[in-house]
């Protein structure tokens, strides 16, 4: 007979870890399935997070998972699930190899994927030299030139918040033009506009030294700023028929106020629930659907 589950968290970042911890100290059986691909491998340090700021988060994680596997009712899978359905009494989950898992309540917590616009040297500079977020990673890159490449309308209002971290050019990629109230608070806050469109990325290694534009130009610049656009990555939230709502990189899953989705027994945590991506957003996400779902267990 296959075994029933109390929880199955699907995700093994901040978000699925901490949610893991709040069932296994609420003496409920866990299964944990993680793909060892978490969002966040591609950053040296999580910056911002509390007590621990600077850290890498392959090393928090690290720390975090072996403080969780200390629990007896916790078991760990290293697995991709590829499909997810509820049924009367739960879900069941399947992954890459076939294996079939069955749980009274599930929940998601496996990030997003980054899809980044084809500039040479982009790409391999992510989580590094180009960032995303000035809290996460700008205080590093203070009162250095700042180049923000446009990739969706948000760009603007990023650009617009950057200078207090240094001086900013703002390029439009001549796609993403700021209209005449955007254009008058670049204006205040001291932003550069160029229309000309940024094609490489320059700099030794993983640095960044300048940006070249499309006629030739070099502009010099110490950090790249660029928003991606994000996907869940797999269809499980289409499989479970989860309502989703959209955001500013792209579609995440509407929660209620402890990570229920529309869903009954489905809880969704982290960058994937969430307009803002942060680590400690993730992991007080991962909180809150992890007592939700012990509560869910009790009451229904």
């Amino acid at each position: 007979m296959m075994m029933m589950w109390d929880a199955i968290v699907i995700g093994g970042s901040f978000a699925g870890l901490s949610a893991a911890m709040q069932l296994a100290r609420g003496q409920r059986s866990v299964l944990l399935i993680d793909a060892g691909e978490p969002r966040n491998r591609f950053a040296t340090a999580s910056h911002g997070f509390f007590a621990a700021d600077g850290m890498a988060p392959a090393e928090l994680q690290g720390k975090a998972w072996q403080q969780l596997l200390a629990y007896p009712s916790v078991t760990f899978r290293q697995s991709r699930v590829q499909s997810a359905q509820q049924q009367a009494n739960g879900f069941s989950v399947t992954d890459e190899v076939g294996q079939q898992y069955q749980t009274k309540v599930l929940i998601l917590a496996t990030g997003l994927v980054d899809t980044l616009p084809d500039i040479d040297g982009l790409k391999p500079r992510w989580g590094k030299s180009v960032i995303h977020c000035p809290y996460c990673h700008g205080y590093e890159f203070r009162q250095q030139p700042i180049a923000v490449i446009a990739n969706g309308a948000a760009s603007v209002h990023q650009a617009s918040i950057l200078p207090d971290w240094g001086p900013v050019t703002y390029f439009s990629q001549s796609r993403f033009l700021p209209d005449p109230e955007q254009q008058a608070v670049l204006q205040k806050r001291g932003v550069a506009v160029e229309h000309t469109a940024v094609v490489a990325i320059l700099g030794e290694a993983d640095g960044v030294s300048a940006v070249k534009l499309a006629d030739g130009r070099e502009i010099a610049t110490g950090v790249v700023y660029v928003a991606s656009e994000t996907s869940f990555g797999h269809s499980l939230v289409q499989q479970l028929g989860c309502e989703l709502e959209q955001g500013p990189t792209g579609a995440y899953v509407k929660t209620d106020a402890m990570q229920q989705s529309s869903v009954s027994g489905v809880f969704v945590a982290g960058d994937m629930a969430a307009p803002m991506h942060n680590a400690m957003l993730a992991a007080a996400a991962g909180v809150k659907a992890g007592a939700a779902a012990h509560r869910f267990l009790m009451f229904g």
